[in-house]
């Protein structure tokens, strides 16, 4: 198993932490990255866009002149997509755009994710990360003192200070050890992860 220190909010080295290999320590799998980012960004889309075809809109009952005479190509509704006001014919429709993963792809995809940050060096351990009182300057003053531009706050469990602490911030996401992801883990350059989080991470995934 891999050895890390564990620092306080001051930066601080007050210990060490041991990390499960098959959790921080596996291959890194690009491909895996790929599909989990594309799987979790599909799963948000709603696909609820849509538009009105020609049976959908209003009106276009009667037809608009007689079949022959006029001098101009015959025309049975002025509903049609060719009319102004008429249906759309290649618009979108309603549909789930969510594409499949199994969990053990998921799983395989995380502790990628997890590793690839314990290579890369952008793994920070704290002891804990608390604050008495919501502020942001307290999360700016913490990425300053580790030299991070952006990073991801991992909590055992909600902490309002911290989350509205960071809440403002477009380069920093707080979240909690069970909500954990690949997407959150690779828009972020750092990954911060209290003492306490790394335990639940590691139980939620030794299966």
């Amino acid at each position: 198993m891999a050895t890390v220190d564990v620092y306080s909010m001051d930066k601080k080295k007050v210990g060490s932490v041991e990390l499960d290999d098959a959790i921080f320590g596996a291959e890194v799998k690009p491909h895996l990255l790929h599909a989990a980012v594309r799987y979790q960004l599909a799963k948000r889309r709603q696909g609820t866009h849509a538009v009105k075809r020609r049976a959908d809109v209003t009106g276009g009952g009667k037809k608009p002149y007689k079949q022959k005479g006029t001098g101009r190509a015959r025309q049975g509704t002025t509903r049609a997509p060719q009319w102004r006001g008429g249906g759309v014919v290649f618009g979108p429709e309603p549909r789930d755009h969510a594409i499949g993963m199994n969990k053990k792809e998921r799983r395989a995809a995380l502790c990628s994710a997890l590793s690839k940050r314990v290579a890369d060096n952008a793994l920070v351990v704290l002891d804990t990360l608390s604050f008495d009182a919501p502020k942001t300057k307290q999360v700016v003053d913490l990425l300053q003192r580790f030299e991070m531009g952006s990073a991801l706050l991992v909590l055992p469990e909600g902490d309002d200070a911290v989350e509205k602490s960071a809440r403002n911030l477009p380069n920093v996401t707080v979240i909690r050890s069970g909500g954990v992801n690949v997407y959150d883990i690779l828009r972020r350059d750092n990954l911060v992860i209290t003492q306490d989080a790394v335990e639940a991470l590691t139980k939620r995934l030794a299966g």
